[in-house]
């Protein structure tokens, strides 16, 4: 008898996981969960807090150690972590023109005085999604019961209108798990049941009295990788936001239960460091080990693992299988959810949730929606799911701005305006200015964005454009006196454009304008003399394919940019000559032409550390010479593959016709700096020269390249590039050129591009 109740004692023994949260350094969780497997280790009961919520529910919902590792060590889950979201399902048709903004505000309307400063790091697109896919199967088989998933599980999260820890016990396991992972300022928080949630570390990091609680279980295992603060310091901010909102934890098991605490060392793993995952959980399996005959001592129940993993495996397939048959969208006034729903594409077919993650991420990242959160909800007798969207939509006013700080005098700041009504159809009214030495800008319109079957945008702008070379040219350590040359263009355009799969679009656009071009064709004149002056009034109309995947719009090193058309231009060309001019008389001609343009620019990774880009770029058109050689230059397509090429006039890389090539050497020489060297040869079919009357004429065919060569090193900030240049350009006046500047070197689009 005593043999008998002894056995029973020892097969009914319950054992309960206690995992605590600690941002990073709870990915060590894992390993200890590996290291309890191995040894036969029964888990009948977790409780977890933020990280430990994630491992403990990924545990819970039927994945082995194995399959959690391999998540925390995918390139999704690196995703999740830095808000990032899959570049290839961003919808590039969405995204507005590249520009120098660095910093955006938005505003509502009617509260002016009070800017929507950001609440979150990062973006919680990636994790939400990710968090429902993961969670949905099993949330539907356990019918939202925590105590019928794989393992029973309780996960903490911090309610900050009661300062209460909140205890998930049923409901979605990704709300749970979500609500327990939003760290203050990290990621943010969710709204459940009229509560605002946040990381459950705040009020209890350390669930420990939750399991004794709800499971009480005869043996405790807990694996704890945090601690309470510091005493704040007078001098730093984020110790006395801290103190202020965490409250401290008793990492400790209450003593009425049997128990072991397991402390992997992983202090020196920063809160949102995940780029050594591996080695994280390589810490909690080696801590788990080392009290691993303790731990087998005190619990004598052990776990056949084969039999552990038919288990799961059964649980597993007998999970229903993510596959979607409806959509709702709520959280906005009813226009506006049916412009989500229009932009998601949803046909009401039966779709997969991986196929729908490409639709969700498009519309995700509209920027005239603030937040999508989604949830799976199971229906029993279509043992299908639908997709609920709780939608919000983005401030109304959008006011950026940037620009770039140089060490030549290129100086330039940027603001831009925009301003968003969302209903069926999206409309933005946009106005942007440039204001420099070098280039002043100014430009407004609209943009219509249509969610049909097969969505496009419809835009139209005005701009007025001006760049001084004659300003621009002179450096802060020397003053030299060039060729006077001012350019003014004034032009309407209007654009449609469509989708090309995820990363592409097709446009269709026209334009209208006039370019005024002041210029001296000698630089031997005086302050007294009058300039040559060449209009040209114009219209064109093009039709272009572009497709972009690149990482950054100024020194990408990953991802792709492939650009390919045709524009068709005619006008009216006037020419008036100013005093030092060898032709005195008016010229007054029409003109037209027609130009293709192809454009290709892509990177590869080599190494972790080395990548390598090649860039080629090709000109045709009929285009006739203007009345002379710098007019005629001036209208010529230039080719300017650097950031600073675009800031320089350079005649010799200038042609009717071109091809030209370049090599990139990128060296990521830590995780934001990089180190590039780039060469660039460009060959004119014909070189564009001049007479000894300032008339334009063709060179020999093929005759003679020139070269480009780069060095940049470049730091990546939040705000944009700080960078040192180095250029050569091959038979330019002033052929080195040293550069620093802060700060992003783009303009708007000229009339003709």
């Amino acid at each position: 008898m005593v043999l008998l109740i002894s056995y029973t004692n020892i097969f009914s023994q319950k054992v309960g996981l206690v995992l605590s949260g600690g941002g990073a350094s709870g990915v060590s969780h894992i390993g200890v969960l590996k290291a309890l497997e191995e040894n036969n280790i029964p888990i009948d009961y977790i409780t977890g807090t933020s990280m430990g919520a994630l491992v403990g529910g990924l545990y819970a919902a039927g994945y082995s150690p194995q399959e959690i590792e391999e998540v925390f060590l995918s390139d999704q889950f690196k995703q999740w972590a830095e808000g990032h979201l899959d570049e290839k399902y961003i919808f590039y048709l969405r995204e507005k023109d590249e520009n120098p903004s660095m910093i955006t505000f938005k505003f509502d309307l009617d509260t002016l005085l009070e800017t929507s400063l950001p609440t979150n790091l990062i973006s919680p697109i990636a994790i939400d999604y990710g968090l429902m896919r993961y969670f949905a199967p099993s949330t539907a088989a356990s019918n939202n019961n925590f105590d019928s998933l794989f393992i029973p599980f309780r996960c903490v999260a911090s309610d900050i209108i009661s300062r209460k820890p909140y205890i998930f016990k049923e409901g979605k396991l990704a709300t749970a798990v979500r609500s327990s992972l939003a760290y203050p300022f990290y990621l943010t928080p969710i709204s459940c049941e009229g509560k605002l949630l946040f990381d459950g570390g705040l009020y209890n990091n350390f669930p420990a009295d939750v399991m004794v609680d709800d499971f009480t279980p005869d043996y405790i295992i807990g694996s704890n990788v945090s601690s309470n603060f510091e005493l704040p310091d007078e001098d730093n901010i984020i110790s006395q936001l801290k103190t202020i909102i965490v409250d401290d934890t008793e990492y400790s098991i209450p003593s009425e239960v049997a128990s072991i605490l397991i402390e992997p060392k992983a202090s020196e793993f920063s809160l949102f460091d995940f780029e050594k995952n591996e080695d994280l959980i390589k810490i909690g399996y080696e801590a788990t080990i080392k009290q691993i005959e303790t731990i087998k001592k005190d619990i004598k129940k052990r776990v056949d693992v084969y039999d552990l993993v038919e288990k799961r495996k059964n649980y597993r397939n007998s999970l229903p299988k993510m596959v979607f048959d409806d959509l709702e969208v709520t959280g906005m006034k009813a226009a506006q959810n049916m412009y989500v729903r229009k932009s998601l594409r949803f046909k009401g077919d039966t779709v997969s949730a991986e196929k729908l993650k490409s639709e969700y991420i498009k519309v995700s990242s509209d920027d005239k929606i603030k937040k999508i959160y989604p949830e799976a909800e199971f229906n029993k007798q279509t043992k299908r799911f639908t997709l609920k969207l709780e939608a919000k939509k983005a401030k109304d006013l959008f006011v950026s701005f940037g620009g770039v700080f140089s060490s030549r005098p290129i100086n330039e700041a940027y603001i831009g305006l925009q301003y968003n009504l969302l209903g069926k159809t999206a409309v933005s009214i946009l106005a942007n200015t440039y204001f420099g030495k070098l280039h002043n800008s100014v430009s407004g319109g609209f943009r219509l964005d249509f969610p049909f079957r097969i969505p496009f945008y419809w835009k139209t702008t005005f701009t007025i454009d001006g760049w001084d070379y004659f300003k621009s040219s002179t450096t802060f350590f020397e003053d030299t006196k060039p060729s006077f040359l001012v350019i003014n263009d004034e032009y309407f355009r209007s654009e449609l454009a469509f989708p090309v799969a995820y990363k592409g679009k097709v446009i269709l656009d026209g334009t209208a304008g006039e370019m005024v071009n002041n210029y001296y064709q000698t630089k031997a004149f005086l302050s007294t003399d009058t300039t040559d002056k060449t209009m040209f009034r114009n219209f064109s109309a093009g039709l272009h394919f572009e497709r972009n995947s690149l990482d950054m719009k100024q020194y990408a090193s990953k991802g792709s940019y492939l650009s390919f058309g045709g524009r068709f231009i005619k006008g009216e060309e006037y020419t008036r000559s100013g005093s030092t001019s060898f032709i005195k008389e008016e010229f007054d001609t029409l003109v037209d032409w027609f130009r293709a343009k192809i454009t290709f620019d892509k990177y590869f990774s080599l190494t972790k550390r080395i990548r390598f880009g090649v860039f080629g770029e090709g000109v045709y058109s009929n285009q006739p010479f203007f009345n002379n050689y710098t007019a005629s230059i001036l209208a010529a397509p230039a080719f300017e593959p650097l950031s600073e090429s675009k800031t320089l006039f350079q005649e010799n890389f200038r042609a009717h016709n071109y091809l030209a090539f370049g090599i990139k050497n990128i060296y990521q020489l830590s995780k934001n700096i990089q180190l590039r060297l780039e060469g660039y040869l460009f060959q004119p079919h014909q070189n564009i020269l001049q007479d000894d009357e300032k008339k334009a004429y063709y060179g020999e065919i093929w005759d003679e390249g020139h070269f480009i060569y780069a060095s940049s090193l470049v730091y990546t900030t939040p705000l944009g590039p700080i960078a040192f240049n180095a250029n050569y350009y091959d038979k330019f006046e002033d052929p080195w050129s040293f550069m620093f500047h802060f700060g992003y070197i783009i303009f708007n689009k000229k009339s003709l591009e």
